[in-house]
């Protein structure tokens, strides 16, 4: 599976994109602006409820993030650790474990966007964001980004199983990252290369013609949702 834009009709599918950006960055403002016990135990039903709204589910939308979810659980561990008395610092660790459940949720709402909204639906929402030569070349980096990734998570899967399947699993796990990440690196600078080229041969356009945006009345009913979180994080 790819962190890529997945048909559907799933109620996510039918907002409009710059309803789930407003609702995506409220989630992510409340998120960082109450890391406590109890605003991450409130935000949790909304993360774990957004990949099912995207046709997809809570644990496939963790997978994406495999290569990050081992420094979010590490995080906690790395913070208890001190180098002299107490030794193990508890506090440090909490605060820790509660910013790497934060990212957790946080992850699961972007990828319930992603898998909800088309490339060039989220292009047209940043240019209209951004008007001008600066949402022209943002939309741009938009697009690549919601390309290339899905691209690039193949190659490092690709890369990990032939690992694998040369017994590289028996080898110590330092040598496993090393081997998946510089294969993995450069097979993306060799793509980034290329994508190079294919723009230039094909004149590349800065102002395509966007697909059309409206708003409907569940965009204005998101919207009010994500107001509603923008205030909880300001109270």
């Amino acid at each position: 599976m790819t962190l890529a834009y997945r048909p559907g009709s799933g109620v996510l599918h039918a907002l409009d994109p710059r309803a789930k950006l407003a609702l995506q960055a409220a989630f992510a403002l409340v998120a960082f602006a109450h890391t406590t016990p109890l605003g991450l135990a409130l935000l949790t039903p909304l993360a774990v409820v957004a990949p099912y709204l995207a046709d997809a589910s809570p644990l496939a939308a963790l997978r994406e993030f495999w290569v990050a979810l081992p420094f979010l659980v590490a995080g906690p561990v790395v913070a208890a650790v001190s180098l002299g008395p107490p030794w193990i610092r508890l506090e440090a660790a909490a605060a820790a474990a509660l910013a790497s459940y934060r990212v957790v949720l946080v992850l699961l709402v972007a990828a319930a966007y992603v898998y909800s909204t088309p490339t060039r639906d989220s292009r047209a929402a940043v240019r209209w964001l951004l008007p001008g030569r600066i949402g022209a070349v943002a939309g741009v980096a938009v697009a690549l980004v919601f390309r290339f990734l899905p691209v690039l998570q193949s190659d490092l899967a690709g890369r990990r199983d032939a690992v694998n399947a040369r017994l590289g699993s028996e080898r110590p796990l330092r040598e496993r990252i090393r081997l998946v990440a510089v294969g993995g690196l450069a097979r993306a600078l060799d793509r980034a290369s290329r994508l190079s080229v294919a723009l230039r041969a094909r004149c590349f356009a800065w102002n395509p013609t966007p697909p059309p945006l409206a708003y409907r009345g569940r965009d204005w009913l998101a919207t009010g949702v994500a107001l509603a979180l923008a205030a909880a994080a300001l109270i």
